[in-house]
């Protein structure tokens, strides 16, 4: 076993992810620490060290992965993820960069890469875009034909909710959160008693139908998602099986070889050993027939 595979096996260890979990969760508890001038000013020293401490331990974590997979260290995605996160904690602190300084913070999603089930659910909202955009813009074309058509019925009603078409898409995209809509439905049927059958149609489309369409949506992608590892892992186990039936075949296929190998060598000591109490007859000396042998069986009468 190489040194690298031997990185790799370090690297791959369950404990070793615990560990940078362990990691994670401390660096990112000293970050909301660092906030409180109180502790800052009597155990900043303490807090400062754990940071750095935490930096190295986690350049020296992308530095051992690179070296054990090489560049395929950069086919894997999170491992983008994680280096973009890492190289933001290696900025200097300078006024230039003290926006850069201020996403520290960001190290806490590197809990996402480490924790499986955070990376699934992440995999499975990034599969799902293109569903998502598609309902994303129905909502959207639903949300400017209604700003449209409040414009038209209730301008004179509520001129600071429905007078033009920017102050009916911000009150619609109010009522769609269902935040004070009550409010702005009396304002207007105040004017408009009927009106209320307007937003209610609204809300039910947008708050309800529109929301159920998301989540159908993400949990599809879910399922999809799990199904498909699932059939990995199945894959997985089924060669595992496969390379240990054909394993066990190759040993009774080997003691069967030995077994051929060894039965010319016990039967021929046999054969001898049938043959040695007889003579062999003679090619030239006549068989006796079948009458002969009756009479040779036949007993001799006794004399009278």
């Amino acid at each position: 076993m190489t040194n690298r595979d031997r990185v790799r096996d370090v690297v791959d260890a369950p404990w070793f992810n615990r560990f940078i979990i362990v990691v994670i969760v401390v660096n990112t508890i000293g970050l909301g620490l660092e906030t409180s001038p109180e502790l800052m000013a009597t155990h900043g020293t303490l807090i400062h060290g754990v940071d750095v401490a935490a930096i190295v331990i986690f350049v020296v974590e992308l530095t051992a992965k690179f070296y054990a997979y090489g560049f395929k260290f950069f086919l894997d995605p999170w491992n983008w993820f994680d280096m973009v996160v890492v190289g933001v904690a290696l900025v200097p602190a300078t006024e230039t960069f003290a926006v850069l300084r201020a996403l520290r913070i960001m190290r806490a999603l590197r809990l996402i890469s480490q924790v499986p089930s955070m990376r699934r659910v992440v995999t499975a909202l990034l599969s799902a875009i293109p569903g998502l955009l598609s309902i994303l813009g129905l909502l959207l074309l639903v949300l400017y034909t209604s700003a449209v058509v409040g414009v038209q019925l209730f301008r004179n009603a509520a001129p600071e909710l429905f007078g033009d078409l920017s102050s009916s898409l911000f009150t619609l995209f109010a009522v769609m959160t269902m935040e004070g809509w009550q409010s702005i439905a009396e304002q207007v049927m105040v004017v408009y008693p009927a009106a209320w059958v307007f937003f209610i149609g609204f809300i039910v489309v947008t708050s309800f139908i529109v929301l159920n369409l998301l989540i159908a949506v993400l949990v599809s992608t879910m399922e999809n998602q799990l199904s498909a590892e699932r059939w990995e892992e199945d894959q997985s186990l089924e060669a595992v099986q496969h390379e240990r039936v054909m394993e066990e075949l190759r040993l009774l296929n080997h003691k069967l070889a030995e077994v051929q190998a060894a039965l010319p060598q016990l039967s021929e000591p046999d054969r001898t050993g049938e043959t040695a109490g007889a003579a062999p007859a003679s090619p030239d000396e006549p068989q006796p027939t079948r009458e002969d042998r009756a009479d040779s069986d036949r007993q001799p009468e006794p004399a009278a």
